[in-house]
């Protein structure tokens, strides 16, 4: 869904087995019983600080230092190789190190010279990646830096401070940074903008926030997040700045702008793509609707509404409208404002093919997105800065794309009959 890229561990060749494969081919069931019956005999458990992975954990980490030292002097230890070398081991230093297993103490070998950088545990390291990427994915989901550290400690008897979740976490800010500016597509059939509120303290005192999303349909039917832009206000002046930005990045068009009663985007939307049609989500109004009247008549309120959306025309969609008003505006004056408000934006969706429609019809994939941000930003509370916001929203949309579709993007149900009809409606606007 989003186009943001994560740095990973390059994945093993097809059929090949992986460093996990490898280990468990190389330790026999029996030399793994051996060790389970030794922690046994020894009152050892099996996980903890004290158990019996931190303890393997510790002899890897080592055995692998001591590698790196040989490879660093081109010699092994006692080697008369080494004599007159101009550099040789001198002793161990102590470092405690967190990983998944818990905290480690290591020996790490040392050089007279002071050359030797070991890669597997770097100098001034004292997370491996593991508990890094743990942090950063316990964040992404949500939780407060108070109960990742709990989390933690509970559970890998890790002591790690908020501060340190903090530095841990604003590896990302210059990838966000990166992921805001980088380039767009030229075109784009459709966008869907929408927001989720937030919370963010400002001066001691904590004000409701929106941050607005940009989602893109491109040519291939893919979905993907443009950007994200906190802001506590909005109007033409805010859209206008965010639809620019777009412009500056590459976006020089877009068939359609879907979204629902953000104030001034009309406007703005029209200033920087003259040709886009603004279009209002159906399904929204619906439920808009849908607030005004009791339980029971909600089925008799959705078959009054379903001639005015499916109208053929624009004129027939005027007449649904008059026999919903007579029907309901003394039961339900509120569903007919809403429509009557809405109006000028509903109805450039009749003139469109029923291909065009089935695409445009909803926000719904947008909401998806928005329902799972809503769950991380809700768990917690206030954020102490914009940036901060930022930072576990960028955090989250990365997750969901990892889980949806990666850097390509999710597709969209019915998308080359859709792009057919947008090539007939629009000959002269998408690219060939």
């Amino acid at each position: 869904m989003t186009t943001m890229t994560n740095a990973s561990t390059p994945e093993p060749a097809s059929g090949a087995p992986g460093p996990a494969e490898r280990l468990a081919g190389m330790l026999s069931p029996e030399a793994i019983d051996g060790l389970l019956a030794d922690a046994e005999a020894a009152g050892t458990g099996i996980d903890g600080p004290d158990g019996l992975l931190a303890k393997m954990t510790k002899a890897v980490l080592e055995r692998a230092l001591d590698v790196e030292i040989t490879d660093h002097l081109g010699y092994e230890a006692g080697d008369p190789a080494g004599h007159g070398s101009g550099n040789s081991r001198n002793g161990h230093g102590r470092k405690t190190v967190h990983t998944t297993a818990g905290p480690v103490a290591l020996q790490v070998p040392r050089d007279r010279n002071g050359s030797f950088a070991p890669q597997i545990v770097p100098k001034r390291k004292r997370r491996l990646g593991s508990v890094e990427d743990m942090i950063l994915s316990l964040y992404a989901r949500g939780m407060s830096t108070r109960d990742i550290t709990a989390h933690l400690a509970e559970v890998y008897g890790t002591s790690v401070s908020a501060a340190t979740i903090s530095r841990v976490t604003d590896v990302v800010v210059d990838e966000i940074a990166a992921w805001q500016n980088r380039p767009v597509d030229p075109v784009y059939p459709i966008l869907y903008i929408d927001a989720i509120r937030i919370k963010v303290r400002d001066a001691g005192v904590v004000a409701n926030k929106a941050a607005h999303l940009v989602v893109g349909v491109d040519l291939e039917g893919r979905k993907q997040v443009l950007g994200v832009w906190i802001q506590q206000t909005e109007g033409a002046k805010f859209w206008s700045g965010v639809l620019t930005e777009l412009r500056n990045r590459g976006l020089k068009d877009a068939l359609f702008v879907c979204c629902d009663g953000l104030t001034g985007l009309p406007a703005a939307v029209n200033a920087v793509w003259p040709a886009a049609v603004v279009q209002t989500c159906v399904v929204h109004l619906i439920r808009a609707s849908m607030r005004y009247v009791s339980w029971s008549d909600r089925k008799a309120m959705t078959a009054a509404l379903r001639p005015i959306y499916t109208a053929p025309t624009v004129q027939a969609a005027e007449l649904a409208l008059a026999t919903f008003k007579d029907e309901w505006s003394t039961r339900a004056a509120g569903a007919v404002q809403a429509w009557e408000r809405a109006w000028e934006e509903f109805t450039p969706f009749l003139a469109f093919a029923p291909e065009i429609r089935k695409i445009i019809y909803t926000t719904n994939l947008i909401e998806s997105i928005n329902f799972q941000l809503r769950k991380v930003t809700k768990a917690r509370g206030s954020f102490p800065t914009d940036e901060a916001a930022m930072k576990l929203i960028y955090l989250a949309l990365r997750n969901i794309s990892d889980q949806r579709g990666g850097e390509a993007g999710t597709g969209t149900h019915g998308w080359k009959s859709a792009l057919n009809a947008f090539a007939m409606q629009f000959p002269d606007r998408l690219p060939l």
